[in-house]
């Protein structure tokens, strides 16, 4: 009698612990794509904003532009360490890090006198997005049964779909409201939760106690070379292409990017381990998610533009236009990555795949008669594309590294990612300056998205060949 009391109580202890095991891990994920959606709203937020920020520090838009591309060098910069950071420290000590970052940001920038004290906030930030990124899809894919894989993905990929669409609609209505510092103070509010939740929340976690060492010369590489292709394609969209601010940047950075990526496969601790590319899964979904956010990252700016310049209606206006795909992405993120749980990537992708081209495709064709609802209803087609493509597109890549390089291969992902972003945004501004320049505004904002729509057809094409 004793003998199967103990026994029962044995069984129900083991499965008390594995339920307050699993509660742990939900909610340090919940913790964790909330971080990172707020690093991508803050991201995309400002674009709704630079007028007023502009006027108030007597900046063009040439300077202010800075306050979006020295975000994206930084958090380029930072997510290779992510590597090394994840093998010293928990992950609930690096959630603190990133929220520390973030709050220092939006406190500097809250006060900011000058210009040059706003970039510096910016900065900050960057620094927090880019170490928040690879980690809310290392603990997806490391922190969950691999049945419950694509589901846990589908729901991160609303902290990289939703979260940068909202950002022109906060950022417009908070600048026709309360102004452009009102945002960082809600900021900070919501850092300040998220910090009191991972305290009282995540259960403490002892630090890895794995043989790294930060490999200083990799670190380095890295830095001149995703940072120099990130800086060039930003000048670009501000600067005739043949100016060596252009040019110059570019050709260094991918020299030295092929050097960095020869010395990973020759030290004995990379900074990211180049066998990720052994894997025929990752390299299809690399290529493919490289062309998905060279398409849709740069509409955030482009289309607030197109409805403003050729419109003529507000920036509220251009924010409402991405609402109903914001919000199709807090249910197509999820439920893409339950039915990839259910019947397998490509079915999936191939559907997404259809509506991000169709999407794309129309809005080639927009011009000064285009209605807002016309437009807002290409953009939730192409938006519900996007949505059910973020998700499946990385754990299809991520499901075929061995677990001992999984954060290599989230790092090398997301660092790649905000080059090809910034290609595409670049190659869409570069348009419309050229074509304005020879006065047709709306040809312009026509070949912009145009050029969206051809990085879409090839991610797509991408997709019917490679995903399997």
């Amino acid at each position: 009698m004793m003998e199967v009391d103990t026994f029962g109580r044995k069984r129900l202890r083991v499965s008390l612990d594995e339920l307050r095991h699993r509660g742990g891990a939900y909610t340090l994920f919940a913790i964790v794509v909330l971080a990172t959606s707020i690093g991508g709203l803050t991201q995309t937020v400002m674009n709704s904003m630079l007028i007023g920020v502009q006027a108030d520090f007597g900046v063009d838009a040439s300077i202010g532009q800075w306050l979006t591309t020295i975000y994206m060098l930084t958090m380029g910069i930072t997510v290779p360490v992510m590597t090394y950071l994840s093998q010293k420290i928990s992950v609930r000590n690096i959630v603190y890090l990133a929220l520390g970052f973030f709050a220092a940001g939006a406190m500097v920038d809250l006060v900011a006198p000058t210009f040059g004290v706003l970039v510096c906030g910016r900065v900050l930030q960057g620094v927090a997005a880019g170490i928040t990124i690879p980690l809310v899809q290392a603990v997806a894919m490391t922190r969950f049964p691999r049945e419950r894989v694509g589901t846990m993905m589908g729901i991160s990929g609303i902290a990289m779909g939703f979260a940068p669409n909202i950002g022109p609609l906060i950022g417009g209505a908070l600048m026709d409201t309360w102004g452009w510092r009102s945002f960082f103070v809600i900021f900070l509010c919501i850092v300040a939760v998220l910090a009191l939740a991972n305290f009282l929340l995540v259960e403490r976690e002892e630090n890895p106690a794995r043989p790294a060492s930060l490999d200083v010369v990799s670190f380095a590489l890295s830095t001149v070379g995703f940072g120099g292709l990130l800086l060039g394609f930003s000048n670009a969209a501000s600067m005739d292409v043949r100016s060596p601010f252009v040019w110059a940047p570019l050709v260094v950075g991918a020299l030295v990017i092929a050097a960095f990526v020869l010395r990973q496969r020759k030290v004995e601790q990379p900074l990211i381990s180049m066998r990720i590319f052994e894997s025929a899964n990752y390299r299809a979904s690399f290529v493919a998610q490289n062309l998905l956010n060279a398409s849709f990252m740069g509409i955030t700016l482009v289309i607030p533009l197109y409805v403003q310049d050729v419109l003529g209606s507000t920036a509220v206006a251009a924010g409402l236009v991405f609402i109903p795909a914001t919000i199709n992405a807090m249910f197509l993120n999820p439920l893409a990555g339950i039915l990839l749980d259910r019947v397998g990537t490509r079915p999936v992708v191939l559907v997404a795949g259809v509506f991000l081209v169709a999407g794309s495709v129309s809005m080639a064709f927009v011009d000064e008669s285009t209605s807002l609802m016309l437009l807002t209803l290409m953009q939730t087609v192409r938006g519900a594309g996007v949505s059910m493509l973020i998700g499946p597109l990385i754990t299809y890549g991520m499901m075929g590294l061995p677990h001992e390089i999984t954060m290599d291969g989230s790092a090398f992902f997301a660092t790649v990612r905000q080059a090809c972003a910034s290609l595409g945004t670049a190659g869409m501004v570069l348009v419309i300056t050229l074509a304005s320049a020879a006065g047709a505004p709306a040809l312009a904002y026509q070949l912009a998205f145009g050029l969206s729509a051809a990085f879409a057809v090839a991610m797509f094409v991408c997709v019917i060949w490679k995903v399997r």
